[in-house]
């Protein structure tokens, strides 16, 4: 197999060559989901999304081997390991606070392909507004079902909760955003109208 195929095509020989430490397999993997880790991370205001992403590669690389399923199950596994790292960051933050990251200095880092960052950063933008209206749990469940693209089942497994559980946040998130973005809308219009609300 060549270097960036998709493994979801043969993913249990996929596996066994990553764990017989084949490069094509681990370049596969990582082409595979490390854009979806990132993004989970990213939306969830990860400082650094690049580098826990790969935080979370080296612990999948260093567990690997007593990873058992198929290629849902690992999916779920990454995610899992994501989230933990995503705590346990948070957790250092809360104890050793860093001053915020300006503006001026994201713009002095900027490198590389201008429109390919800039349409990164309209996304992230987009969806962390859009998820700041929910409460927390709702939040970490909308990320994982849609930036992460998990299933219900794997979702639930991420987080510790029963599927049922998953749902009702999911469901609540939603409507959350929902009634945000009605509200918002009627603004518009009664301020076109001249009226306040």
């Amino acid at each position: 197999q060549e270097a960036g195929v998709p493994f979801g095509d043969d993913f249990q020989r996929t596996l066994e060559a990553a764990r017989a430490a084949a490069p094509w397999a681990w370049t596969a993997i990582y082409r595979e989901l490390s854009p979806v880790v990132t993004g989970y991370l990213r939306a969830n205001g990860a400082q650094d999304p690049e580098d826990m992403t790969a935080e979370v590669f080296l612990r999948v690389v260093q567990d690997l081997a007593r990873f058992t399923g198929d290629e849902a199950h690992f999916r779920s596994w990454v995610f899992v390991i994501a989230h933990h790292r995503m705590i346990d960051d948070r957790r250092r933050r809360s104890r050793h606070p860093e001053s915020p990251l300006q503006l001026e200095t994201l713009a002095a880092q900027a490198a590389g392909n201008v429109e390919h960052e800039a349409m990164d950063n309209l996304s992230s933008s987009a969806v962390a507004a859009i998820i700041r209206r929910c409460a927390p749990e709702q939040r970490e469940v909308l990320l994982l079902r849609v930036v992460g693209g998990l299933t219900l089942g794997e979702t639930a497994e991420v987080v510790g909760k029963s599927v049922g559980a998953v749902k009702a946040l999911q469901r609540r998130g939603v409507a959350a955003i929902a009634r945000e973005f009605s509200r918002e809308e009627l603004e518009r219009e009664f301020s076109r109208e001249g009226v306040s609300v």
